[in-house]
């Protein structure tokens, strides 16, 4: 099954974006991919990232080389810790809520703190499972301008959630992610 399906509300003001995408694995191999950084470093943007998985535990999401290199050759840094935030609840393997802030950008980093919830359903019938993201955005124009996925691909944060769920899904049907440049 290869459907997936993104709803969210005004740019403008930055509400709240809901991604769902089907995925023919188990809920413990998704919960694996997000939360085992040997697993979420090889999908989306390839950026690591370490949860400490209980409520108040620490999420942090690391620059790779690629992405130092990159922002050096445009004349600009980013710091090492590129995302943070903080877990909220941890239910392995059904549901994950956390902060999470965009530190290598300024202006989404002036936003502040948003809001995303992972919840995974399933398996049906056929092994497939149902992965829905909720990235809570109110009053954070930038930050959902850049994960919409609405812009031109390879502006503002390429293609956003869609992609990054994409690859997660590839990766895990198939053995291989998306090829980075």
């Amino acid at each position: 099954m290869t459907s997936t399906e993104t709803t969210g509300t005004d740019q403008a003001t930055g509400t709240t974006q809901v991604h769902r995408i089907y995925i023919k694995a188990t809920p413990e191999r998704i919960w694996q991919a997000i939360t085992d950084k040997d697993w979420n470093g090889r999908y989306g943007y390839s950026a690591p990232a370490e949860y400490e998985l209980r409520a108040g535990g620490s999420y942090r999401s690391f620059a790779t080389d690629e992405m130092k290199q990159a922002s050096a050759a445009m004349g600009w840094e980013i710091p090492e810790v590129i995302v943070d935030g903080e877990v909220v609840e941890a239910d392995p393997p059904r549901r994950l809520v956390q902060t999470w802030r965009m530190l290598m950008d300024p202006t989404a980093a002036a936003e502040g703190f948003s809001r995303l919830t992972w919840e995974i359903e399933g398996p049906g019938q056929d092994g497939v499972c149902r992965l829905t993201v909720t990235h809570e955005l109110a009053g954070m124009p930038s930050l959902y301008a850049m994960t919409s996925g609405n812009n031109a691909f390879g502006e503002m944060g390429g293609g956003g959630w869609p992609w990054i769920l994409s690859d997660l899904k590839s990766l895990l049907e198939t053995g291989d992610a998306f090829p980075k440049e």
